[in-house]
């Protein structure tokens, strides 16, 4: 008795059908070991990676930011001058220890 899809028998022979694969099937003796492995390795590999991202960010940082420091003029500014500095002309100080 052949059944075409969409007919009442259908769905109950591919059920049947399915349940009698489904209880062939045996899984593997350390099934859920190699699976856990697996998922461990990544997990790991994961934190790792972004170990090493962040590690990698902030050294960058760190390095553009002495960079920066580092291109200032090399000629004296205006802050901490001594004489010339507006605070020390400025309360008729200057040049006194």
């Amino acid at each position: 008795m052949s059944s075409t899809p969409g007919t009442p028998g259908a769905e109950k022979q591919l059920r049947e059908a399915l349940e009698a694969l489904a209880g062939q099937v045996e899984p593997a003796p350390d099934a859920y070991r190699t699976a856990r492995g697996g998922w461990l390795r990544r997990e790991r590999r994961r934190r790792l990676v972004l170990a090493v991202l962040i590690t990698v960010v902030f050294a960058l940082a760190v390095l553009i930011g002495l960079w920066v420091l580092n291109q200032t003029p090399s000629g004296t500014g205006a802050i901490f001058s001594g004489a010339h500095s507006p605070i020390a002309s400025s309360d008729g100080l200057a040049g006194q220890p």
